[in-house]
Parts: structure tokens; sequence; C-alpha cells
């Protein structure tokens, strides 16, 4: 009988004699955010939206688009500036509000996109976004031409923005390149799209139908629901991988099932059945290959000749303390910040906005 319980899955361990609740994963930074803000912060459902007229705003050309929207670039008439016009495809109401207050509360949030109009058609069945137009590096072509020097640049502008936005109670849930406006030109960086970002309250369980298949966190990918912002640093640990490997995806599954499968053939099964039974994760899988089990490798294994130059000892250190099953174990944006890999634009970045608006050099590596 036991056999039977056990052969599905990686979770070895049966119903205990004494039952204990399950434990309730909470952020290690950030947690009561939204409880200090009160409700008027966070309950997006009562938001009152005051909607403008779309005549004000031109459509120029189609930009992209996905599941959620249209995005298109576009010039506000009464200024002649340039915007981005986001056009949401039907979905629920309670969406479209959660992102704008999403918006709306990040107003000034460094490095983050700008909210400047909110329009609905007369018929009420369109509804749009016009935001701050960046230009943008496809990142297919940036990611072979990033420096070392850059790489630390951009990691930094991105943590600086992950750290505001969960200092004030809110998880992006889809941090990747293709959320990641950067203006090379320029060396500016902007984190968009916010239709999937959530409000973070410690204990409550939240859709694992979330982010993008090759930046999913191990946690969403085995069904865990109580996750927190350590979500996004997994993401960005995966970008970052990209970038100093010079690989466009580092993890690059064909679907959930082998996207955990490339994860767990780097950083090794051992592990993640440690982080299952610290969980309490039932995982269950009818595939082999998951069953299976894979040493971890060392990230020097990740190293060639192209990629050399950017892939340091810091790196390598720094790439490891985001990448992990264990979302505790993960550096938070604070930590990544404070991290010695980004000591020289750390010291840049300070003295530019000034040490009090970070408020992130509290954490000391030994």
């Amino acid at each position: 009988m036991l056999a039977s319980v056990l052969q599905r899955g990686r979770h070895l361990s049966v119903v205990p004699l004494v039952v204990f609740p399950l434990p309730v994963h909470m952020s290690r930074v950030y947690a009561d955010a939204n409880a200090i803000r009160g409700k008027s912060w966070y309950e997006y459902n009562k938001f009152r939206i005051e909607w403008s007229t779309p005549e004000r705003y031109e459509i120029v050309r189609r930009l992209g688009g996905g599941k959620y929207s249209e995005v298109f670039e576009g010039v506000d008439t009464v200024n002649s500036e340039r915007c981005v016009i986001k056009v949401l495809k039907p979905v629920a109401g309670h969406k479209i509000k959660r992102e704008i207050k999403v918006l709306r509360n990040l107003a000034g949030a460094p490095n983050c996109i700008a909210l400047l109009d909110v329009v609905r058609d007369p018929s009420r069945l369109y509804h749009s976004l016009i935001t701050e137009y960046v230009e943008n590096a496809d990142w297919s072509q940036l990611y072979t031409r990033l420096t070392d020097a850059d790489i630390r640049h951009y990691m930094f502008q991105l943590l600086t923005a992950l750290d505001f936005v969960h200092s004030h109670g809110i998880i992006h849930r889809d941090v990747k390149p293709a959320n990641v406006m950067i203006d090379h030109q320029r060396r500016e960086l902007r984190l968009i799209d916010w239709g999937l970002a959530e409000f973070y309250h410690p204990g409550v369980e939240y859709h694992v139908r979330v982010g993008s298949r090759h930046y999913k966190p191990p946690e969403l990918l085995v069904g865990y629901k109580r996750y927190d912002y350590s979500l996004d640093l997994w993401s960005t640990g995966c970008m970052f991988a990209a970038m100093i490997f010079r690989k466009q995806h580092f993890f690059r599954g064909s679907d959930n099932d082998d996207q955990l499968l490339k994860i767990l053939r780097v950083l090794g099964t051992e592990r993640f059945d440690a982080y299952l039974k610290a969980y309490d994760i039932p995982y269950e899988t009818d595939i082999e290959e998951l069953l299976g089990s894979y040493p971890a490798r060392p990230w020097t294994r990740f190293i060639t000749a192209d990629n050399a130059p950017l892939a340091s000892p810091d790196a390598l250190a720094f790439v490891d303390r985001l990448l992990r099953f264990d979302p505790r174990e993960r550096l938070t944006a604070a930590e990544a910040i404070a991290h010695p890999y980004l000591s020289t634009v750390r010291v840049e970045g300070l003295e530019a906005r000034g040490a009090e608006r970070l408020g992130v050099c509290e954490y000391e590596w030994g």
C-alpha cells in the first residue's frame, strides 16, 4: 500500500499520526506593507475610475500584443508627445481595476512605466491605458551585446524598481525581458505591463497561472499558491542568467513540466525534494524524467569562451542566490542591491538618487 501511495510523487511523506497545521509562508520583507496602508490602498474592487474619452489620442503603429492586450505607439494630439496606447482585451472588470489601481499607487516609482491617462470608448466596451513612451531594444538582439558594465547597470535599475514595488505591497508576477523596456542608447530601463500584478497579503492563496513559462519559479510549476515577492526575484535571476551566460532564455522548457525538468537538471533534485518537504507540497507527476535524480551543476559549467568576461565569481555568486528553490533562500530585492556584484553601480546610484530614497543599504555582506 505504501508503494502505491509514493510511486506517483516526489514528496515522500505519509499522513502523520498527529496532524499539524500547514506552515503559512510569509515574506521575509514587507509582509505588512498593505496592512499598514489600509484597505483604501489595496481594495481595488471598490476603486472608482474616472475615464477619459479617446479623441485626444491617435494610433501611429502597432508595437505588439498578447493574450490580454494590443499595444500601439500613439500621439497625444494636445501636446504632440509620443505615448503608448495599451488596448485591453475583454477581461473581468476587477482585473482592469487592479491594473489601474496598481499603476496609480506606483506613480513616481523609480524605473517603472508611468500611467498618463485611462480611456474608455462611448460604447464602454474598449478600455485603454495611456503610458509614457519608452524606446526599447529587442531582447533577441540586445542580450548578445550587453557588456559587464551594462548588465550591472540594468540589474541595479530593475532591482531598484522591484524593491520600491515590493515595499509598497505589490508583486509584479510577470518579470521577463518583454516586460523590461531597455532604452540602450539612454541607458534607461522601465518595468512595464502590470496586468498580472497583485497586492501581497501573508498566507493568501494566489493563482499559479501567472508569469511566463521561461521565467516561472518552481512554486508556480508545482502549484504552490502561498507565494510572495520572491516570485519576482526568481524571474529576475532567470534574466540575469540569460545575460551573463549569453542565452536568450536560460531555462527554456517546451511546457511547464519540461520547464521544471530544465530547472532540476541545473539545481539538482536533492534541493528540490528538500523544498517540497519544507513546504509540505504534495507534488505528483507521471513523467518518468521528473522522478529521476539529478546532481546540482556548478555554475562554472555554463562558462564558455564567449561569456567568460561576464561570468565573474561575483556574478556566479549573485545568480546562485537568486535561483534557489526555497523562496526564503533567495535574495530580496534590497539584499540583491547590496550584493558585492553591484557594489560599483550601487555607489553611483546612491550618489545620483540619495541613499535616503532607496533605503536598501542596511543589509551587509561578509
